[in-house]
């Protein structure tokens, strides 16, 4: 693949470690122009140091004034905006409904909604006019295997990652034939920086930092593989690009197969 996305200028919400990182990278590799919202700080500077032609504003994507701003600096610098990508998550670690105290539900909810889906609005709203007036806009939401199947997250996390999959309809229902609008599902990912809610006292723990996590990955899919941010990243170039100009409402699954895992018997 080599210019694929040329002459597109992109917005990825949520750039700093991860997929949000790769996709950076391969909207850069393909000819994109690309701007970042990004809330650390530090990963912030990292980009900056690593990528000096990639504004980044460094802010919270749950709010509306950081995604105006962000728009705002990516059409100052590009000329206009055409391509939104979101890739802004926080989990939960697995927690049922009966792990979760009563006392403490009411601010778990807030945290995941609104992080995993409310940005998402608020940074679809922000970029809404300029991609209106681009030729071809697309927006890319990143949906989870969450999105389909139990257990690959707990009560609070699959119901936002539903959520973020009936965002993906609803837009792309209210928004063509201006926008296409596609969701990617990565499943489980090498090298993320997905932190758990602050509100269940999870905010230092890291989905990247657990143990044998390639091996876990590759054993749990049909295909043998434990994926990276840079895997998933090419599944957002291809429904970014003019190749999939006929896709909307739909979603790639960079899972490894999970769709036809055979179901394992218990002992």
């Amino acid at each position: 693949m080599n210019g694929w996305l040329a002459g597109r200028r992109a917005l990825v919400i949520g750039a700093g470690s991860g997929i949000g990182r790769a996709v950076v990278a391969a909207y850069r590799a393909e000819g994109a122009q690309v701007a970042v919202l990004e809330r650390d700080s530090a990963k912030a500077a990292a980009l900056c140091r690593e990528f000096a032609d990639v504004p980044v504003t460094v802010g919270d994507a749950r709010t509306r004034v950081d995604n105006e701003a962000a728009v705002d600096m990516a059409v100052k610098t590009f000329g206009g905006l055409d391509t939104l990508v979101t890739c802004v998550g926080v989990f939960d670690f697995y927690r049922s409904i009966a792990d979760i105290d009563g006392t403490i539900l009411d601010e778990a909810f807030d945290e995941m909604f609104h992080t995993n889906v409310k940005s998402i609005l608020h940074s679809v709203r922000a970029a809404l006019p300029e991609l209106l007036a681009a030729d071809s806009g697309v927006i890319l939401l990143t949906e989870s295997t969450s999105s389909y199947y139990p257990g690959r997250g707990g009560v609070l996390y699959l119901a936002s990652k539903y959520a973020v999959r009936g965002l993906v309809t609803a837009l792309a229902h209210d928004l063509a034939p201006d926008i296409r609008v596609n969701g990617v599902a990565p499943g489980g990912t090498l090298g993320t920086d997905l932190r758990g809610l602050a509100s269940l006292a999870m905010a230092q723990r890291s989905l990247g930092d657990i143990p044998g996590r390639a091996e876990e990955l590759a054993a749990r899919t049909p295909l043998r593989v434990a994926l990276d941010g840079a895997d998933h990243a090419w599944s957002y170039v291809f429904l970014a690009s003019d190749r999939a100009r006929g896709i909307t409402g739909d979603t790639v699954h960079s899972d490894g197969g999970v769709a036809v895992s055979a179901p394992r018997k218990r002992s």
